[in-house]
This record gives structure tokens, sequence and C-alpha cells, in this order.
């Protein structure tokens, strides 16, 4: 450095902004510094010097249109911001959700109650209620409320279904389904809670019954669960085999009247026959129409045991408890004849044969005299009608049979077989 010593130095500003893009101008020589001025080694600072300080002066100090340009992006992008933020805020809803009544406030984009359960995880099922329904528009400051259907086992009075409750307890669930707990038997404590798995419920309301017993009515209020516990509670009881005109397991209806029958009884041990059964064979040795016995059936025997009661001072049929055979019936065997009988006798057609059989035995083919020795329509003793060709005893065999021998008879002897009767062959 060169100059007086304590005499102030100038320097040149050749700094340029990058954007302004001209080349850095360089001192011209030839002109002195003025006196008293110290320079700068290099550096000169003349008129020119002061022109080119005026115009960097002047390249900064842009145009009013020039910054209204580049503020105007600006604007717009804190504009755009501003109005999203705005619509954003206008979308978001405040909405308290209670889930079996454990509310909770939240905020959420959801336009209907269906698309807020499942932003939230909240599955509902057919049992379910959700208030308002599924569906429904959301608005900022509204309530929704899900309540979990729960299944009770429900025996009624005897009678058992399912139900669902959206009720936590059993109290709220005897509500809900209308059954009137007062005075009611119940399984659990009304204040039990019901979880989502349900739970069985028995339940016994009270009801009038009446009891029967001994000439007297006893009637009385009980939530007994069969008719024997209703009878007990009336102080009343059962002996030996005394029970009651229903079951006595049976669930007491509401304005029953029950009857108590008072039994007393004994056993009764009765020897009884057992019919045999008639096996018929075909014999053509014999006449169409008769039957011959081969062999006679005999009865067999039962033993029977009967129960004899007396209800309430009147006594039953008997009634038959077991029975034990003690003897096999036998068969008996008949034949039957298939033997076509004869058209006629010759000689002993024209005569009256049915007023004879009138006359003789009243016109029945089975009939015996009192002795027993005469039989049939002709009243025949057996050995002359085996000896006519007959089998058996005369009253056993057809009617036709008996005319045909009867006929045979009067070939061979005339009238005298029936000396009382045999006027009528010829009337």
């Amino acid at each position: 450095m060169s100059g007086t010593t304590g005499a102030s130095v100038t320097y040149e500003d050749t700094y340029r902004p990058a954007y302004e893009g001209a080349e850095p101008v360089v001192p011209r020589q030839g002109r002195s510094a003025p006196a008293g001025e110290a320079r700068a080694p290099g550096v000169h600072t003349g008129g020119a010097g002061r022109r080119g300080a005026r115009r960097r002066r002047a390249r900064y100090t842009e145009r009013p249109e020039t910054s209204v340009r580049r503020l105007l992006p600006q604007a717009l992008v804190v504009a755009f911001l501003a109005g999203g933020t705005t619509a954003f805020v206008a979308q978001d809803k405040a909405i308290e959700l209670s889930v079996d009544d454990r509310p909770r406030t939240l905020h959420t984009f959801a336009d209907d109650v269906s698309e807020l359960l499942a932003d939230e995880g909240v599955q509902v099922g057919a049992h379910d209620v959700v208030a308002p329904a599924p569906g429904a528009a959301l608005a900022s400051g509204d309530e929704v409320a899900v309540r979990y259907g729960r299944p009770v086992r429900l025996t009624l009075d005897g009678h058992r279904r399912e139900v669902w409750t959206t009720a936590r307890t059993v109290d709220g669930a005897l509500r809900q389904l209308g059954v009137r707990a007062e005075g009611a038997y119940l399984s659990t404590s009304r204040s039990q809670r019901i979880g989502r798995a349900g739970l069985a419920l028995d339940v016994r309301t009270e009801r009038t019954v009446t009891i029967m017993v001994d000439g007297r009515a006893r009637t009385l209020r009980t939530n007994a669960a069969t008719v024997r516990e209703a009878v007990e509670e009336a102080g009343i009881t059962l002996r030996g085999q005394d029970t009651t005109s229903v079951p006595p397991d049976s669930f007491p209806r509401d304005g029953q009247t029950v009857t108590v029958l008072r039994i007393t009884g004994m056993r009764e041990v009765r020897e009884e026959p057992i019919p045999f059964l008639v096996q018929r064979t075909a014999d053509p040795s014999l006449f169409r129409g008769t039957e011959v016995v081969e062999r006679a059936g005999q009865p067999g025997m039962r033993r029977v045991t009967y129960s004899l009661r007396t209800v309430n001072g009147v006594q039953e049929r008997p009634r038959r408890i077991e029975s034990e055979v003690v003897r096999e019936p036998r068969p008996q065997i008949v034949k039957v004849g298939t033997k076509p009988h004869p058209p006629s006798v010759q000689g002993a057609d024209h005569l009256d044969w049915q007023g004879l059989a009138a006359c003789e035995s009243g016109g029945r083919p089975d009939a015996v005299d009192p002795s027993g020795t005469y039989g049939g329509l002709y009243q025949f003793d057996t050995r002359t009608w085996h000896s006519l060709g007959g089998t058996g005893r005369p009253q056993n065999a057809p009617a036709e049979e008996q005319t045909y021998r009867a006929k045979k008879l009067y070939v061979r002897r005339g009238a005298s077989p029936w000396p009382h009767c045999g006027g009528r062959l010829h009337e």
C-alpha cells in the first residue's frame, strides 16, 4: 500500500448479482486521483467509477409490476391452503358413540352410521340394536348407540325356548321380555349380569292352584316346579299308593284343580282257560257238509294276576298286571266231507219229508231228544244211522244227508220207524 499515513483509503465496489449477468467493470487508466486522496493499488476512483456505482444502485431498485408478479404465486398458495383447511374442518364431526352403555366422544369423517361403525371396528349382527339405524346420515353432535344381543335359554313355567335380549342384567331381560317376576322363582339373581355368550334362566311365576283332598278344597299361591311340590306346600301327605289326578311330576298350571286320590288295593290271582283252536281237514269219504270230530280239543290254562283298587272309597274294575301260561291248549281236529250227495232215492222222493221233520224235531237238524238217544231232523238213533252209511252222530250231519238217509230207511221199512209222525209223509 502507498500514500500518506492516516489518510482514508477508498475501494471500488466490484460486487454484482449473478442474475444481472453483465461483464465486470474494468477501471480505466490515465486520470490521477485528486490531491489528498489515496488510491488502492490497481483500483481507480474517477468519474467512470462514480457512474458505475450509480448504475448498480439503479439495478437494485425494481419496478412495482415486477414485485406484484413475484408475490402473486405466493398469495395463491396461501389462499389454496386456507380454503383446504376450511373444507377439512367442515367435514370433521364430533360424535358420541355408546357401545353397550360405554360412551365415548370421537371425531370422524364418516358420512353415515354404517361407515362410522366400520371405521371404529364395531360389528353388529341380526340380534343387535343400532340407533340411529345403519345407513342414517351423521351430523356433528349426533349420538350413536349400539346394544349387543345376548341369547337367553329361557324356561318359563315349564316351556323351554331361546330368546334374545339387549339387556345386560337378568332384571333388565325380564322387563324387556315382559316376564312378571314378582313372587316368581328365578334360577339366578336378578342382578346377575348377562355376558355376550348369554345364560340359561329358569323362571316359575306365581300361580293359583286348588288341591282337592278328602272332600275339602285348599287353594294356594305357589311357584312350585311340580304338582307333588304344590301338594306338599298345601300341607298334604301322600301315603302308600296315594297319587294325584294329574301326574305328580307334571307342571302345575295357573287355575288348575288337582285331586288327591287316596288308594287302597290288593292283588288277586285267577286261573283262566285258554280256548283251543279247531283244525279242519278235507275228507272225500264224507258227504259235502258233513263234519266229524276226529280228535276233541282241550283248553289250556292261564294264571292271571289282577290289581284290585279302591280309589276314594270307590272300587275300580280289576286291572290285569301279569299273566303266566300253566298249560298249553290242544287243538281240535275235524274232518270235513267233500263227497257229493246222491241226487235222489227212487220210491221216496215224492213224499212230504218236510212235514215229517216238522213233526219229529220241529224242523231242527241238530235236535236231540231228552234222553240223548235220538237226534237230527228225523230222530235217528246212532245204530240205525250207521246202518244207513252215516258216520258220527246224525244231529251233526247236514240236513241234506239226514233227508237222504231217511229216504233209504223208508225204502227198507216204510213209515214204521216213525210211528207217531209217519202219517205226515202222505199228507
